[in-house]
């Protein structure tokens, strides 16, 4: 029996983790960073152990610091979540050495499976189906295109798809060194890619007595840089003759690496329902809480009850019930190359609605920090039927207050009442067509509307300072003589400016705004007639920045006057990091009077497991260079410039 258990992870998931353990009565020991000092994690266990540094290779990835931390905890077991060393069979084995239980597959099991190139091997002799391997030495233009992928590792890194062969030796290069600074393993693979393909995977248990669950399906297709940002159970779509196949395939994968535990076997299914192979997954998934709603089991104590021995319950999995759907909530930018955010969260809360559930972690004035994936929260509903899941889902978001970095909330929002997503026309490429619908310019008149609650939460907030009143009705102020007050904001992230004016009167508050009159103002809550309808607007104000909730979503605001823009202050040309992070590689050959292409990626940043690539702003000479691989950068730190060739000819333009 686990009486103490140590989480090797941080976050979200060593956060669901200790709410199963507190369910079982099992004691709980985190680790943390020293830039976790204070996360929610830490403040969850029973006991926390530091790990001296901030990157994850001094942390979170040393098995030896958290075997040791394990053992001086007191702790007799350890789950290792996801990510970081989930999948690591070296720390596995130095779990068990060091005596402690290990809550994941055999050693040997993950072996088998670390190497996409060796897993595939072993499922085609399981008879389990493939996709036909390419050679890139021998490729051709009829095998275009392909899709490069290491060998080790997974969440997207050392991925490229491959459309012309001009490029393929390249991309190859490009792979190889991301995937080598990833995993430590350079080795790069070539297949087919699958263009409108899903991305489907069955949910697997097993016990050491032969017991064996197919714990129905999901569907992950809606991606962005090859991780997963929308999951839902079961797959839609799929007839009953292929989801036994996906289900047979999948105990055949388990039962061929003699699985224990928790695991995933994700598949490519293609347009006309052709199923193959992706990898296994040995380890909890991202995505398990859509699965446990629709069975109504907690895959973490399951996972515990086979770590002590114990067989699954029964011979057959529960029936599954209804529909779920999460949604990844990040502090990211969709509309500006997805690039990560960081910062204070001033405010962070999801409706505590029936059927919606939140595994976070975060909360309330954390913050962000750039060492660590971007994730804040996933974001679950489960409901009778897929349409009332999703539109759960998305009213739960839509309602959250969200103050701090920019999320991909309202992403999520639209994604979700897409008509292809509602109609379950679903596929990896989902976001490739759809981004720029998806993040369409904010809505000028919804943004003055915001703009104008603002400027009447700050009206009433100065009269609450004169009258030491507080929440007040516009009409009851007394006729005094009074000029027009000028509100002016910036919306963000487009940049846009807002003038608001409000003058108080004997009948209220007139405010500037056609067609909106203002009804009720206190310190952090406007009510404003519309056009005839009444709607509530929550205002927060953290100094120069104001948070407005509207009945469809958030917007966020600088009150005017705003601090300087780095790129304000520098000069045509200049390469500015767009965030906080490190500079992992250089263009080859990159120097200082170096010709370059408008375009051309010259730097690769690194932020919050993520690379970004920075891109010659036109055709010219680099005359400066400040970037070097293993500089850590500010957000807006100079790292080139680039002094545009007069002579190059203009592009045309139809």
């Amino acid at each position: 029996m686990i009486s103490t258990l140590l989480v090797a992870n941080r976050g979200e998931i060593a956060c669901r983790i200790f709410r199963t353990c507190r369910a079982l009565g099992i004691a709980t020991v985190a680790v943390y960073s020293d830039a976790d000092a204070g996360a929610l994690h830490v403040r969850e266990a029973d006991t926390a152990v530091r790990l001296p540094g901030a990157a994850p290779a001094d942390t979170y990835l040393r098995g030896d610091l958290v075997v040791a931390a394990a053992l001086a905890a007191g702790a007799d077991a350890v789950h290792p979540g996801y990510g970081f060393l989930s999948e690591n069979a070296g720390f596995a084995a130095a779990v068990r050495d060091a005596g402690l239980l290990w809550v994941g597959p055999p050693v040997r099991a993950i072996e088998l499976m670390a190497s996409k190139t060796r897993a595939k091997e072993l499922m085609a002799a399981a008879g389990v189906p493939l996709l036909t391997p390419v050679d890139p030495a021998a490729a051709r233009a009829e095998d275009l295109p392909l899709l490069l992928k290491a060998a080790s590792g997974g969440g997207g890194r050392g991925m490229r798809i491959v459309r012309e062969l001009v490029d393929l030796e390249g991309e190859l290069t490009a792979a190889a060194a991301e995937a080598l600074s990833a995993f430590g393993d350079g080795e790069v693979f070539a297949e087919p890619y699958v263009e409108r393909g899903r991305h489907v995977e069955v949910q697997i248990m097993a016990d050491e007595h032969d017991g064996i669950w197919a714990l129905g399906t999901r569907d992950c297709s809606l991606q962005r840089r090859h991780q997963k940002v929308i999951e839902e159970a079961p797959a839609p779509g799929l007839d009953d003759g292929l989801r036994d196949r996906l289900h047979a395939a999948a105990v055949a994968a388990a039962r061929a690496v003699d699985y224990r535990g928790a695991g995933t076997v994700e598949f490519l299914v293609t347009e006309d329902g052709r199923p193959y192979f992706l990898e296994m997954n040995t380890r909890l998934q991202v995505e398990h809480p859509v699965t446990e709603a629709v069975f109504g089991l907690d895959l973490v104590a399951l996972q515990l009850r086979v770590a002590e021995g114990e067989p699954l319950p029964s011979a057959e999995p529960p029936q599954p019930i209804g529909h779920a759907v999460e949604a990844r909530l990040y502090a990211e930018d969709p509309a500006r190359d997805w690039q990560p955010q960081t910062g204070a969260l001033l405010s962070f809360e999801v409706p505590d609605e029936p059927g919606v559930r939140l595994d976070t972690g975060y909360t309330n004035g954390d913050t962000i920090g750039v060492h660590y994936d971007p994730m804040i929260a996933k974001v679950i509903a489960h409901a009778p039927s897929r349409n009332k899941a999703v539109r759960l889902l998305a009213r739960a978001l839509e309602r959250a207050r969200i103050h701090g970095p920019v999320t991909n909330r309202e992403l999520l929002v639209r994604s979700l009442r897409h008509p292809d997503f509602l109609a379950a026309r679903l596929d990896t490429g989902f976001y490739e067509r759809h981004l720029a619908a998806l993040t369409p310019a904010l809505d000028e008149t919804s943004v003055r509307q915001a703009a104008t609650a603002a400027a009447v939460v700050e009206a009433a907030r100065n009269a609450t300072l004169r009258t030491a009143g507080g929440f007040m009705r516009f009409g009851a102020w007394r006729n005094l003589p009074s000029q027009p007050q000028l509100r002016r904001y910036r919306s963000e992230p487009d940049g846009r400016e807002y003038e608001i004016t409000y003058r108080p009167t004997r009948d209220g508050l007139a405010v500037g705004t056609e067609g909106v009159r203002a009804v009720e103002g206190g310190r952090v809550r406007a009510t404003l007639d519309i056009d005839g309808v009444t709607r509530h607007f929550g205002v927060r104000v953290e100094d120069d920045r104001v948070y407005v909730d509207t009945p469809s979503g958030g917007f966020t605001f600088t009150a005017l006057p705003r601090f300087t823009d780095p790129a304000e202050r520098t000069e045509p040309g200049s390469l500015l990091a767009p965030m906080p992070g490190t500079v992992v590689r250089l263009a080859d050959g990159l120097a200082a009077g170096t010709a370059v292409e408008a375009g051309q990626p010259l730097i690769w940043l690194e932020a919050m497991k993520m690379e970004h690539r920075i891109l010659a702003p036109a055709t010219g000479t680099l005359t400066a260079l400040h970037a070097a691989p293993g500089l850590q950068v500010e957000v807006g730190a100079l790292l080139a410039v680039v002094t545009e060739d007069a002579s190059a000819p203009a592009e045309e333009t139809a």
